[in-house]
């Protein structure tokens, strides 16, 4: 009877418990993502004069009023006081310049942002002095210099003896740009043997400034800017 008695209150036990309610799960479910496929990246802003990435030349040139509101003198050794371009382009020339300085390399800035009406004055000399044809194949009509957005520089040898001279090229200053200014958003604007497609002789000394994603993607094509970005017209 014991015995009977014991076994009919485990039973008792068993069915109490099983009407529990088991505890709520405190894991948090996760979600099901509503597409899988990848963002399409934004296309970059060729066209707008104020845009890191626009593209000024021969087909696209900049209006007579166009300055850039973010102009600065940069922190360099540079050929006169007063040379200014953008801001951001600024903060890594001097990157630039002082990583060439702690290599043994001294750069010095030559030229940065120009305003329409100094690039008349410049191309209108270089007419009267080798004619309009010649002129027009080194030097940029009013509102097609790249200048006047405030992204490009031209850089020469700390002693300027080969200050805008294709010999620029086989300096230490000019070898080591060709091999590191990508590092720091810069790119050889107008390369050996491109002049039917960027308009201008070859330029060693003549660096846009365009980030450092898009900088080292260009160089490592080898490529011009129009040709990168299939902007030929």
């Amino acid at each position: 009877m014991k015995k009977l008695i014991a076994l009919l209150l485990v039973g008792l036990v068993l069915v109490g418990c099983s009407d529990k309610k088991k505890p709520e799960s405190t894991t948090t479910p996760i979600p099901t993502p509503i597409s899988t496929v990848e963002p399409t990246p934004i296309p970059l802003d060729h066209d707008t004069y104020d845009s890191l990435y626009v593209i000024i030349n021969k087909n696209h040139p900049l209006p007579e009023d166009f300055e850039p509101s973010d102009l600065v003198v940069p922190n360099v050794l540079a050929t006169k006081d007063g040379l200014q371009i953008r801001q951001e382009a600024a903060t890594a020339l001097e990157d630039m310049f002082n990583a060439a300085k702690e290599e043994g390399i001294t750069l010095r800035l030559g030229s940065g942002y120009r305003s329409y009406s100094t690039q008349n004055r410049l191309f209108n000399n270089y007419v009267a002095k080798d004619g309009e044809e010649a002129a027009n194949r080194y030097s940029a009509r009013p509102g097609q210099s790249e200048h006047q957005t405030g992204w490009a520089v031209d850089i020469s040898d700390g002693s300027m003896n080969n200050w805008l001279k294709n010999s620029f090229k086989n300096t230490p200053e000019g070898i080591w740009l060709a091999e590191n200014s990508y590092k720091y958003g810069f790119v050889l604007r107008y390369t050996e043997e491109k002049e039917e497609v960027t308009g201008y002789i070859y330029e060693p000394w003549h660096f846009r400034y365009i980030g450092l994603e898009e900088a080292q993607k260009i160089t490592e094509s080898g490529l011009t800017l129009e040709e990168f970005y299939n902007y030929m017209n």
